[in-house]
């Protein structure tokens, strides 16, 4: 099954609403961003989330913050998984305490095999901790929500290889498209369930369900 991340969420409402859509992860932006949550606001979500349910994970996402306080916020907002959108290389990685999503942007044109032996570097630096890449659009001076697709036939090779989710201007009506040619460990979506820069649970849910559909698909 391919696991949904919807990200960018910013109250206990929208969390909720995905949960019961059938999300497995909610992301939470702690950078500089239109999404940005403070602490206070991460609290009441995971609280409410936690009391829900404890099959859904809530990801803290953060952009080049030292480590130490990555860990401190993870900690203290009781977060399940980090994920670094920023410049982070793979040796800060191995600094972090929680499980890991690691953002790597895909430039126009890059090779398959420099994405996998990326990977492959990483994994083998953070060979003790758990991470997940998300591959990304690489936009300037964006990390991430840009609503941009790259070329997914680039990620084929490292979704062979290793556990990866496919983010980047994924929406309802083009994720079966980017599953049935990467088959990735996972999608992430947040500007394609929005309308007017704030999430919409109509959207969410039809994005989850058409993930669902491409999974029956495939089977």
């Amino acid at each position: 099954m391919t696991q949904v991340k919807i990200c960018g969420i910013r109250d206990k409402a929208h969390a909720l609403a995905a949960i019961e859509a059938g999300s497995n992860f909610i992301g939470l932006v702690f950078a500089p961003s239109q999404r940005q949550v403070t602490t206070a606001q991460a609290d009441e979500i995971v609280s409410a989330v936690k009391k829900y349910t404890e099959a859904t994970a809530v990801v803290g996402v953060f952009v080049n913050m030292p480590a130490d306080e990555v860990n401190r916020i993870a900690s203290s907002c009781n977060l399940d998984w980090v994920q670094l959108s920023g410049d982070e290389s793979w040796e800060y990685c191995h600094q972090i305490t929680k499980p890991l999503i690691k953002a790597i942007r895909i430039k126009p044109g890059q090779r398959p095999e420099e994405i996998s032996e990326d990977l492959a570097r990483g994994v083998g630096i953070l060979s003790s901790q758990r991470c997940v890449c998300l591959l990304d659009s690489q936009v300037r001076d964006k990390y991430g929500g840009t609503g941009m697709t790259f070329d997914w036939s680039l990620a084929q090779q490292a979704a062979e290889q290793f556990p990866v989710i496919i983010a980047g201007g994924l929406t309802q009506e083009n994720v079966a498209q980017a599953i049935e040619i990467v088959a990735p460990w996972g999608v992430d979506v947040s500007s394609g369930v929005e309308v007017g820069g704030a999430k919409d649970i109509a959207k969410i849910r039809a994005f989850i369900e058409a993930v669902r559909r491409a999974d029956d698909n495939k089977g």
